[in-house]
């Protein structure tokens, strides 16, 4: 029997899952973040992985042969050589490098997703500035640095987290672009295909947890892509829209498709391309203003086939990413009727209006035609989420195999893709 483990790294906390030779899983475990900085993405890794060896056992965890680790898109940090963290980590979703943004559109191409306030590029200039940079060895993104951590060596990186730090990926280089916005090029890591073998399991760590040694760490991906992967979709035209906290789509194409001022971007996937973006509604616009019980128990009184008359666009806190980038783009929510439930219920429309647009601009740039949505994340499990998104979409839903990112990160470890 070999086992295959896939460690997905959230916005809210750590899910890991395991998977057999059919892809059948055989378990699933969860860990939260103690904190914010990159030792509590540790932290919940390892709360992660002694919660799946209590439950699946000694014997399945030493069956375990290759493992695969997916993070949020843009997060980042920088380590020393023995891969401790010399800054706080910047997540996906930080904003306001103005002075770096403007650095880089000196030397970046028209156009490119690196430009901005709110890009990966610029948060890695804001982490060189800070004062524990000068003792830095390596860039990390969120995955990078579990998979350092797993193996015991760090440097190394996927051609999906890569992507948004300005990683070529149809040359396969870092452009020599960057060497010209002041970015340490020393603390590039070196950039793996997705799901090849960049080493095996560092052997304290899997005495840690009862793992083989012969582990052999896959390099990962994102979570929104691991999500896709998960669900079993594979045509050209399908696509995986993920309602975590933040709205994901990706669509699997025959063309690469960039538009900056969108927000669209293009993950490599083999000789075709993950196309799409990561707009900032989602579960949390949702989370501003109800708690989790509150969204079950007024869901209860919506009815999904009749429109409200509301007209709202649903953010957390001003910024968008997708279907437009606007840094400062405001939420709308008003009027607030005195139901909660209708209230709800059009903030649900908004975000399922977000998502039509998403696609409007993937189509009007040349993407193939839509075939079929697959749906993942926490959101997936909202039945009247669902209904609402079926009204207002003209494109038949797809039952996904599995909506867990873990899941889609073991099946990229099993692949050896």
């Amino acid at each position: 029997m070999t086992l295959a483990l896939g460690i997905d790294l959230g916005t809210s906390g750590i899910r890991c899952a395991v998977i057999d030779a059919d892809g059948a899983v055989v378990g699933r475990s969860r860990g939260a973040y103690p904190d914010d900085s990159a030792d509590g993405w540790w932290l919940a890794v390892r709360e992660g992985l002694q919660a799946l060896r209590d439950l699946i056992g000694a014997q399945a965890m030493a069956a375990i042969r290759h493992a695969a680790v997916d993070g949020t898109s843009g997060s980042m940090v920088l380590v020393d050589a023995a891969l401790q963290p010399v800054t706080p980590p910047l997540m996906y979703d930080s904003s306001g490098f103005e002075a770096e943004a403007a650095h880089i559109a000196q030397h970046a191409p028209d156009g490119h997703m690196t430009r901005g306030p709110s890009s990966a590029l610029a948060r890695m200039l804001r982490l060189q500035g800070m004062a524990g940079a000068r003792d830095a060895a390596h860039l990390c993104h969120q995955a990078d640095f579990i998979l350092a951590r797993l193996t015991g060596i760090g440097g190394h990186s996927d051609e999906n987290n890569a992507l948004k730090t300005g990683y070529d990926v149809e040359a396969r280089v870092w452009p020599a672009w960057i060497g010209g916005t002041d970015v340490d090029c020393k603390l590039l890591p070196k950039v793996h295909g997705v799901g090849t073998v960049v080493h095996t399991l560092d052997p304290a760590v899997a005495k840690t947890f009862g793992l083989s040694t012969d582990v052999m760490m896959h390099a990962g991906t994102t979570d929104s892509i691991a999500a896709f992967l998960a669900t079993g979709a594979a045509e050209v035209g399908d696509v995986v829209t993920s309602l975590g906290t933040t709205l994901a789509i990706k669509m699997l194409s025959d063309v690469r498709i960039d538009d900056a001022a969108q927000g669209i971007y293009s993950h490599r996937m083999g000789d075709k391309w993950l196309v799409g973006g990561a707009s900032n509604t989602g579960g949390g616009a949702l989370l501003a203003h109800f708690t989790v019980e509150d969204l079950e128990t007024l869901s209860a009184r919506i009815d999904p086939d009749t429109p409200s008359d509301l007209d709202y666009y649903p953010l957390p806190r001003p910024g968008q990413r997708f279907p437009v980038n606007d840094p400062d783009l405001p939420p709308r929510v008003t009027p607030r009727p005195e139901d909660d439930a209708l209230f709800l219920k059009g903030l649900l429309e908004g975000i399922a209006r977000i998502e039509a647009a998403c696609y409007a601009a993937l189509r009007d740039l040349g993407a193939p035609q839509m075939t079929r949505i697959f749906t993942a994340g926490g959101g997936a499990s909202s039945d009247v989420w669902q209904a609402i998104r079926a009204r207002m979409i003209d494109t038949p839903f797809a039952t996904p195999l599995e909506s867990e990112a873990a899941v889609g990160a073991a099946r990229l470890a099993q692949s050896r893709m």
